[in-house]
Order: structure tokens, then sequence, then C-alpha cells
């Protein structure tokens, strides 16, 4: 299911701003930290820029704050790059950035750790989330990815981020969240929270905007949304997945295990779910992911550049600090694309070369138009939502043995 399109979404952030009335809580000369994450998110520098404007109109001092852990490299110049890469600027959004990796303590929670909080965010008077609600690569629970993990994790910085990724992974992710959040709503002084919902093709499908000590209950909701509306690989039974791009501003783990079969581990299809997938090429690293090649490790091959173009430290401690060490470790590497075709069609056990069914996506994002091996077309011809391009065309490989990039798609 596509679900529908927020059309104007600055115009949407400050419809729903507006309908939380936030001026009966924020009083001129307020300082109010708006939030911004890593995440490659649709439209995310114009819901961003809206909610700064509204702050604004109220008569209040907007700023944005970081809330990405230990992305960026963990320290305040990286997490500013990276923001700058999805289009938030200072010059951009009118505002001024203050990426301090500083934390403070709010509390001591019940579960026996300390809820560690930015100190920028900390000293505004109010702090409004802006993120985007989307299942979460690893965690399961009422609350994935989303306001309520950027709330507790994000502004956590890399001691919040990796403390709590601890807690979760001794006394689940739901027990945290459940403690955490409270905490944060109300000793952070978070006021509002404003939540974007994306369709399949990356497009803006909701925008809604909550007041903060209703985010628990509410973005449960956007997640059933989030999950009917996500984009799915259009088959089921995949020998070999080529993906074009993987990075951090395409998902958290750089290419999202949901889509591609594999949340609950890294190179072993989910029994329950809906796509298993044998064996998966990654080609490169975004741009927009500065090194960073953390959930490489879902990917059995890759192209040798993927190897060079890594920044190890940054990935490695976005590894560490979500207590995921597989997820920075390196596929097996060819410098070309056609010599990772020819190591895997022989491990295909009773599978002749010809049966071989392979798929070729740009990125996990991305996958409204994707290619596909012959043994695929009779099944998307008798499929009624596929829908077939053209004829069988043959794997375009350069005479330096790589393909070209997805699309535009040959012929």
């Amino acid at each position: 299911m596509r679900g529908p399109k927020v059309e104007d979404v600055a115009g949407r952030v400050d419809e729903a701003l507006r309908a939380l009335d936030l001026s009966a809580r924020v009083q001129p000369g307020d300082r109010v930290a708006v939030t911004a994450g890593s995440r490659g998110i649709a439209n995310i520098a114009i819901a961003t820029r809206a909610t700064v404007e509204h702050v604004r109109s109220l008569g209040a001092e907007p700023f944005i704050v970081p809330a990405m852990g230990s992305h960026g490299g963990g320290t305040p110049e990286g997490q500013t790059a990276l923001l700058a890469t999805l289009g938030i600027t200072e010059e951009s959004c009118g505002c001024p950035i203050d990426a301090r990796m500083d934390v403070v303590m709010l509390a001591e929670s019940k579960l026996g750790f300390p809820v560690l909080y930015a100190a920028a965010a900390a000293e505004a008077d109010h702090v409004v989330i802006v993120n985007r609600v989307k299942t979460h690569t690893r965690f399961a629970g009422a609350v994935e990815s989303g306001l309520a993990k950027m709330a507790a994790i994000g502004l956590g910085k890399v001691e919040g981020a990796a403390l709590y990724h601890q807690a979760t992974f001794e006394l689940g992710w739901m027990d945290v969240i459940d403690e955490v959040l409270p905490i944060v709503v109300d000793r952070g002084h978070v006021v509002a929270g404003v939540a974007l919902v994306e369709r399949g093709d990356e497009q803006t499908a909701r925008v809604e905007a909550i007041p903060g000590e209703a985010i628990r209950d509410v973005e449960p909701q956007l997640l059933d949304d989030a999950n009917r509306w996500m984009a799915r690989l259009p088959f089921s039974d995949i020998d070999l997945l080529v993906i074009d791009e993987v990075g951090k501003n395409i998902s958290g783990t750089g290419l999202d295990p949901t889509v591609v079969g594999r949340k609950d581990a890294l190179h072993v299809a989910d029994p329950h779910g809906d796509v298993r997938v044998r064996y998966i090429a990654a080609r490169a690293l975004t741009e927009e992911t500065h090194g960073n090649a953390v959930g490489i490790g879902f990917a059995e091959l890759c192209r040798s550049r993927v190897v060079r173009e890594m920044d190890v430290a940054v990935t490695r401690l976005n590894a560490l600090t979500a207590g995921n060490l597989p997820a920075a470790m390196v596929p097996v590497d060819y410098e070309t694309d056609a010599e990772i075709i020819d190591v895997v069609l022989p491990l295909l056990g009773l599978r002749s070369p010809s049966e071989a069914r392979v798929m070729w996506i740009r990125s996990t994002l991305d996958i409204e138009v994707v290619a596909c091996s012959e043994a695929l077309l009779e099944e998307a011809r008798l499929r009624d939502d596929i829908h077939v391009l053209g004829d069988v065309w043959p794997l375009p490989l350069g005479s330096d043995g790589n393909l070209p990039d997805l699309l535009p798609l040959p012929g």
C-alpha cells in the first residue's frame, strides 16, 4: 500500500504545531532546542526549518541540537557536517546549531542506570523533537525508530546512546524506553514532537505534531502507518541482491534489514518474514555517510572500493555505541561486479546460472524500480502489482567488469 502524500510539508508542519497552541507554554524570549538527526528523511530540511520558523513565530529563540548519538564520528564538527549533507545548516534554517557533545544526568533510573541528556538541550527552556517514525533495524516494540528513540538515545549523545543500548540488551527495549522517556520529557523539557511518516517511494505521507507527554501513546499509531506504507522487495526468494549504495542516510544500518528480511540476524533470513535473501552484495557507500559503513556486516560481498572508502574509526565507534560489533565486520570484497557475480553463481546449489534469482536495486530506500534476472520475469508478468518496463536485456557490465548505477535503466 503506497499511502497518501503531503504536498506542502512546511505548511502541514506549521498547521500541526499551531493545533497544539504552544503559546500557552512557550513564552517570548524562551530558548527552544529543535532536534535534528542523521537519517536521510524525505523533506527533513523543510520540516526542520518550518519547525524553527513556528518556534520563532511564538517570540521564542530557536536553535538546533544534533540528536544522533555517536554518528558523525561523535564530534561536534562531524555531526554539524553530517547535518549539512542533509540540507540542515545555520544558514538554511536561520538559527544557530549547538553541536556540543556534553551530557548531563537528569536522574537515576529505577532500572539502575543514569539518564544522560545533551547539555545543549538541558539548557533550553523547551525542546521540540523532529524525526521520522518507522520500524527499527533491530528493536521491536510499540515504538521503534522515531520521536521516543531520538529523545532518549539520540539526545543521549555518545555516552547516553552507548549506555541505553547496553541497558536494552540486558533489560529489553520497551522496558528501557518506558523508563527513560518520561524522565526525558519531564526533566528534559520536551514540549512537543513533530513526526514524519513516509510511504514506500520516499514521499512524506503524514505529518503530526504531538505534545511531549503524549509521544509514547501516539507514536505506536504512526508506526502502524509506517509499517503499512513501507517499501518492500517485490519478490520473496532471492539468490543475490545487488545494492548500488548503502549508508547512514539510507538506514541506521546502511541498508534496512527489515526490507531485506534480516532484522534478527546478519546472514540468516528471518524465518517468520516474507523475504529470504541468500547473498547481499554492496557496490558503494553513499557520499552522505562520510565513510560510516556500519551495517556493512549484513552483506556477504562488496566491491573493494567500499573497503577503501570506509572510515574504520567512525564505523567502529558507531558499532560499539550500538552494541553491535558484527555490523562493522567487512564482507568478502572484489574489485569488480563481474567477480562478485562469478563467485556467487556456483554457490546456488542445484540452481543453474540461468535459474539464478538475482535482483538489483539502488538502495533499500529506493525500490520503486528494480532490475531482475530472467528467472523472475514470468512471475513478474503474472503479478498485478508489478509493471514490467521492458524486455530482457544483457547485464550491462562495462569493459572494466563493473555495472553502472541502476537508474536510468539501460534501453
